[in-house]
């Protein structure tokens, strides 16, 4: 096995809890481990990661949305004193390479917390003269750069005078946070009121494991916002919903000032204009509660989003059987009968379709709304054949919040397996999740209500 070697991960400082399930998932998927020795700080954006190769490390920024660059780390400390220790205890044979009198190079300052004026920058790039530096300096075309970091905490109410901790290192490669702002939903030929934030959708795909020729599936695929980024990743992508006009892009358009949906706007021509109809399978009119696929297992990954009934209530097809809520038409030859459809039942839905239909390994990623006063670990839904990998809350109120939950699949489905979780305790205190719109809105009331109440005073 190769020698691990340190590396210096620069994270951005949104979606904390995203982060580390991200890198882990990402690591796993170009062959590596998430050591549990890694010197981590869940919070800081500066992480120390031991990985095998720069290959590796390489591998991890082509896919992550929630680091911004890596580096070969040289040498760290919680002063200047012992940065340049660690400095001068690094072996000489690894740096050479990039300090060669026919090479350039340029020293790049990053400070978290603090602005430095570009003196105090100079100060602390002369600083480093012991190092063997043979090459020219080169600021706009150097063919190797390092960079100088400092870390002054995460209170930008209490900035200390000097840094808690310094690094240096050679840059190895950025992340992909350029994806956020070109694949932005403000920029989408076809969107729809809960279409994902690019880079939810795209950590989503980094959580499943995405690679280049799976097949994903999204069985609420909405106007597909969760199929683009798994094919930027090279994965074929398909999806079902039960609202025929979202899927064949008709009605009522989402953009203000717009009335109706224009000819182009359609999952299809969502993937058309980033170049990737060609991962496009086909988007299907269907139930979620009643799979139309053959038996087998034929997905990599579910990617999802599943309806929490706070726009609209969540609807499966009914029968002449079932208590009928409504009769609705959506096309001249199109009806269609709905019964409401309780969200416990839709997650544990979830669940048994992705224990039956994930290949073995294949992940199952989705948002699971909470209310919050009410949550513990207990109430998330389980499966004998899935596997809990990632559990990340993304708040949406100060009562409410939605969870992210990654799961894999880590036994063969059997007939047996199909009904077992109604057998687990945990089953009914998650049933009290059909009433998260109730709950969602009695909140917002109440806040209103205080607001109101406040106003009058």
């Amino acid at each position: 096995m190769a020698a691990l070697r340190r590396y210096l991960l620069l994270l951005a400082q949104e979606h904390l809890e995203f982060r580390l399930p991200e890198i882990t998932s990402l690591l796993s998927l170009c062959g590596g481990q998430f050591s549990g020795e890694q010197e981590i700080r869940v919070n800081s954006p500066f992480w120390i990661l031991n990985i095998p190769s720069e290959e590796m490390a390489r591998g991890l920024m082509k896919r992550t949305v929630c680091a911004k660059s890596i580096f070969e780390l040289w040498g760290h400390g919680r002063s200047a004193g012992e940065l340049y220790a660690s400095l001068k205890n690094y072996p000489t044979d690894k740096m050479l390479p990039y300090l060669q009198s026919d090479s350039t190079y340029k020293i790049h300052i990053h400070t978290f917390n603090k602005t430095l004026t570009q003196a105090q920058k100079i100060k602390k790039i002369d600083a480093l003269e012991f190092l063997p530096f043979k090459g020219k300096v080169n600021l706009k075309t150097p063919e190797h750069i390092f960079w100088i970091l400092e870390d002054y905490g995460m209170n930008p109410n209490d900035v200390p005078e000097e840094p808690i901790h310094l690094y240096f290192g050679r840059w190895i490669a950025d992340g992909q946070r350029e994806l956020i702002e070109s694949y932005s939903v403000k920029k989408r030929h076809f969107i729809g009121n809960t279409s994902m934030d690019a880079c939810l959708s795209f950590i989503m795909a980094n959580h499943a494991r995405v690679k280049p020729n799976d097949i994903v599936y999204d069985p609420f695929v909405g106007t597909g916002g969760l199929l683009i980024s798994s094919a930027h990743f090279g994965a074929y992508v398909c999806g079902t919903d039960i609202d025929y006009n979202t899927i064949h892009g008709l009605g009522k358009a989402s953009r203000k000032n717009q009335k109706w949906r224009g000819p182009d706007e359609n999952i299809r021509a969502n993937l058309r204009q980033y170049g990737l109809e060609k991962y496009y399978l086909d988007a299907l009119v269907a139930d979620s509660s009643r799979p139309i696929w053959r038996k087998g297992m034929l997905f990599d990954a579910i990617i999802t989003d599943p309806p929490y009934g706070i726009r609209e209530a969540p609807r499966r097809m009914g029968s002449p059987k079932e208590t009928v809520k409504s009769v609705e038409r959506s096309t001249e030859n199109h009806f269609f009968v709905s019964s409401s459809y309780h969200l416990s039942d839709i997650f544990f839905d979830l669940l048994k379709f992705g224990a039956e239909y994930l290949v073995m390994g294949g992940r199952l990623v989705y948002w699971l709304p909470i209310y919050r006063p009410e949550y513990t670990e207990e109430i998330i839904p389980r499966h004998p054949c899935l596997k809990l990998i990632s559990n990340c809350e993304q708040m949406l109120s100060s009562h409410t919040s939605r969870r992210l939950i990654t799961m894999e699949k880590v036994k063969e489905f059997k007939d047996q397996d199909e009904n077992s979780y109604l057998l687990d305790g945990q089953y009914l205190p998650y049933r009290g999740h059909s009433s998260f719109r109730e709950k969602y809105f009695s909140g917002v009331t109440k806040r209103t209500a205080k607001e109101e109440k406040d106003n009058q005073k």
